[in-house]
């Protein structure tokens, strides 16, 4: 099994998020995408989770998955351009509606932290800055790498998953 923490390059950690159309399907596409565009063979995948949509209501329920790959020494705004381009292909809609309100989607890809990088920039902002808060990127996480520290809370992810507890 590949462990996403024995290698001297950069692990990315990414939720792939889908609430209309073929969930399953949407998500499935967007993690081979990913698996393809990095290094094929060196990602693993957390379970699939079903949650209800965070910051608004829907009665369309997500379901999440969790990624680890190894993305080599890509730097990670071009990392995060190359999710969005891969977000896009798949679906290119808008995730917020005119008032800036988040709305369902097919799918949604988030680049919730590479390694213990921290990048805050108006384009990009590692970790992300909501990861913490939302149940359904931690227990994906949890699953993929429970040594995981945040760099900006100086905790690991364990910890932060007992907080739902």
């Amino acid at each position: 099994n590949y462990n996403p923490r024995a290698t001297l390059m950069a692990t990315a950690y990414i939720n792939i998020g889908s609430n209309t159309g073929d969930r399953r399907s949407n998500i499935e596409r967007a993690a081979a995408c990913i698996a393809a565009s990095f290094m094929p063979g060196k990602t693993i995948r957390s379970q699939m989770t079903e949650t209800e949509p965070w910051g608004y209501s829907s009665p369309n329920a997500f379901l999440n998955l969790g990624i680890a790959t190894d993305i080599g020494d890509t730097p990670p705004l071009v990392a995060f351009r190359m999710l969005m381009a891969i977000q896009d292909s798949i679906c290119s809609a808008a995730h917020r509606d005119s008032t800036g309100a988040y709305i369902d989607r097919i799918i949604d890809i988030d680049l919730i932290a590479i390694d213990d990088t921290v990048i805050d920039t108006p384009e990009l902002t590692l970790p992300h800055p909501r990861m913490h808060l939302r149940d359904f990127v931690v227990r994906p996480m949890l699953e993929l790498c429970p040594e995981w520290v945040h760099p900006l809370l100086n905790k690991t992810i364990l910890e932060i998953a007992q907080t739902y507890k």
